[in-house]
């Protein structure tokens, strides 16, 4: 092989080898990025939580914040979170099943489903204590049945 055609065989496996950089680094920012996503809902989540519980004092002005907040955070388009590649097994930290990239149909119902669950949390929870409890339920389960069905265990 002469130096040309080496230079060239270098060439093209360094542009392999950084393509492939990329796209894990797009995959693990991808991982970081929902998972923060998920913590702003955990979080918000939590705070009611413990007001529908008794844990703390229920503050209708702090549970609509929360419950404002959780529909903020449904309104953010997740569509860059999943790129190819970043499934579980596929990049550190993701528990996010294969399934998903193949259900799309089916995902985008559970994503309307928690987008109507946390509207009607909205509107319910500065009423009072019993109203809150009322309407966490259905958020739950909007949660619930996407991770069910997309989410390994940990």
């Amino acid at each position: 092989m002469n130096n040309s055609k080496i230079r060239i065989a270098v060439a093209v496996l360094a542009i392999a080898v950084a393509g492939t950089a990329v796209a894990q680094s797009a995959a693990d920012g991808a991982v970081k990025a929902r998972k923060s996503h998920m913590q702003l809902y955990a979080f918000n989540l939590d705070q009611l939580g413990a007001m529908a519980k008794g844990e703390v004092e229920y503050n209708a002005e702090t549970a609509s914040t929360h419950a404002d907040n959780l529909v903020a955070i449904a309104s953010v388009s997740m569509a860059g979170y999943w790129p190819e590649g970043s499934a579980q097994g596929e990049v550190e930290g993701s528990r996010a099943l294969p399934a998903l990239w193949t259900s799309g149909e089916d995902v985008m119902t559970k994503v309307a489903a928690l987008n109507e669950a946390v509207a009607g949390l909205s509107a319910a929870a500065g009423s009072d204590q019993a109203g809150l409890q009322t309407a966490l339920g259905p958020v739950g389960e909007a949660c619930g049945a996407c991770h069910k069905a997309y989410r390994a265990p940990e």
